[in-house]
């Protein structure tokens, strides 16, 4: 069943137009997979793997990539090789925190079944915590469920809400998980994509902020109760993560996708995110525009003007900001281990709190 999404609401943020699917996936070439596990016996599981492939031969023709830790209490594996010498050689995973040497793991395994001459692998992977929801030391993600991720990969529509690895994530003390969006720069722009895809776990309800509507304040814990984990924390403190992958087939340099992937900090800013001590906002962007073969001995590689990316820089942001309202909106309301429950954020409410602080023209 299709899960519903912030535009389904009526709600659209931002000013830039959003591809045809509003998704990670209208970036050429990029395709999503998922594992998810929900189950109760013998562990209570609410947890999985989502795998991102920039390019169906990312393994052989590597794309430029950067990333960005505005705050590092987190893992993203691969990045020191990734800040040495600029390319992404793998396909991405994104797991619950247990589980990135787990999936790490599956993608080289995958390379050496697939007879990748390459001796060596340095994937990235990367985490948020859902041991609120799910019984983590039980480490229910396989090296198999990973592969399965890999495998079932695809383009078109991507799944939403508590799929993959955003299955067992909080957000901004709403259910949250993985979500969504993109912008389309305009032909005067370059006509280029970018693409975001979150899986996001952090936020306090005061915080949270839907365009001008301060939503975590029209709906308090009074009228949709909190995750019990942060009322038992006096001051409230913001523990949780969240990753954002940004693709672009912009033709990016290595330096310049690094500039894109900070870029995410300020769509997550603009949802009420702002790094706390506690949370792993880890971003990473890659650029389909420019492919590297793996064996080539000279290439010859195209950069977008340093002017020419500020348009890049505002579609970042914008898509980062709507694909984690794409997150909550398509999660739903989840119990899981301990019989701790996590409420979704009620569509009306949300609408209603939207409209109440809507531009009026």
């Amino acid at each position: 069943m299709t899960k519903p999404r912030l535009r389904d609401l009526g709600i659209s943020l931002g000013q830039m137009p959003a591809g045809p699917l509003n998704a990670i996936t209208d970036v050429a070439g990029v395709s999503v997979g998922l594992t998810t596990l929900i189950r109760d016996e013998p562990a209570v599981v609410r947890s999985g793997v989502t795998a991102i492939w920039p390019s169906p031969g990312i393994f052989t023709d590597f794309v430029p990539a950067g990333f960005h830790s505005f705050n590092g209490n987190g893992e993203m594996t691969g990045t020191i090789w990734l800040a040495e010498q600029g390319l992404l050689a793998s396909p991405i995973c994104i797991t619950n925190t247990h589980a990135v040497g787990v999936a790490r793991d599956a993608i080289v395994r995958l390379a050496a079944n697939r007879k990748i001459e390459m001796a060596w692998h340095l994937p990235v992977t990367a985490e948020t915590w859902d041991g609120w929801l799910s019984d983590a030391e039980s480490f229910p993600v396989t090296n198999e469920d990973a592969i399965a991720a890999l495998e079932n990969a695809k383009g078109g529509k991507v799944p939403e809400g508590n799929v993959g690895g955003g299955t067992g994530m909080v957000c901004h003390e709403f259910k949250g998980g993985t979500g969504t969006a993109s912008r389309r720069l305009s032909a005067e722009d370059g006509g280029w994509t970018v693409g975001a895809l979150v899986q996001a776990n952090y936020g306090l309800r005061n915080m949270l902020r839907c365009g001008h509507a301060p939503v975590g304040l029209e709906i308090p814990d009074e009228v949709v109760a909190v995750p019990e984990r942060t009322r038992k924390v006096k001051p409230k403190t913001d523990q949780g993560s969240i990753i954002v992958i940004l693709a672009t087939d912009a033709p990016l340099l290595p330096i310049q996708c690094t500039r894109l992937a900070r870029r995410a900090t300020t769509g997550l800013a603009w949802v009420g995110g702002y790094g706390s001590n506690s949370s792993g906002d880890i971003f990473l962007a890659f650029s389909t525009g420019n492919k590297v073969p793996m064996k080539a001995k000279m290439i010859d590689m195209k950069m977008l003007g340093m002017d020419e990316c500020s348009p890049l820089f505002q579609a970042a942001a914008e898509a980062t900001e709507e694909a984690i309202w794409n997150a909550m909106v398509a999660a739903d309301t989840m119990t899981g281990w301990q019989g701790r429950t996590v409420n979704a954020i009620p569509h009306d409410l949300l609408k209603q709190a939207a409209a109440r602080y809507a531009r009026r023209d």
